[in-house]
């Protein structure tokens, strides 16, 4: 997107310094008249370049935007399902460590049958 703007400008630039060259030329004017429409337009080049600089800016904070609440919602769902697989490990280590605890609460008790 960027090169192809940057061509455009340039372009722009090129268009507006060769119809200056031109004009500079063969005008059938005075100079004072020539120097004038030079800079005439001069600011309409300038007016059109600001445009396109606004054009652009607004398209790339839309692009930048757009490209940051997708970010946004790509982490949001990666931490999500995350924590959902964390909570899923935490609980089958809870349900292990309960089994092991009346497991070993039996085995005190065996332990004990057989001291007796």
């Amino acid at each position: 997107m960027s090169n192809n703007t940057s061509n455009t400008v340039f372009a722009l630039l090129t268009g507006a310094a060769i119809g200056a060259a031109f004009g500079v030329l063969y005008a059938p004017q005075s100079g004072e008249e020539t120097r004038s429409q030079l800079k005439e337009e001069a600011n309409k080049a300038k007016d059109k370049i600001g445009k396109e600089y606004e054009d652009l800016s607004g398209q790339v904070t839309e692009y930048a935007s757009s490209a940051k609440s997708k970010f946004e919602e790509r982490i949001n769902k990666l931490f999500s399902k995350a924590n959902d697989q964390a909570d899923d490990i935490l609980a089958n280590m809870e349900s292990e460590l309960e089994d092991l605890r009346k497991k070993n609460s039996n085995l005190v008790k065996e332990l004990e049958k057989l001291k007796s």
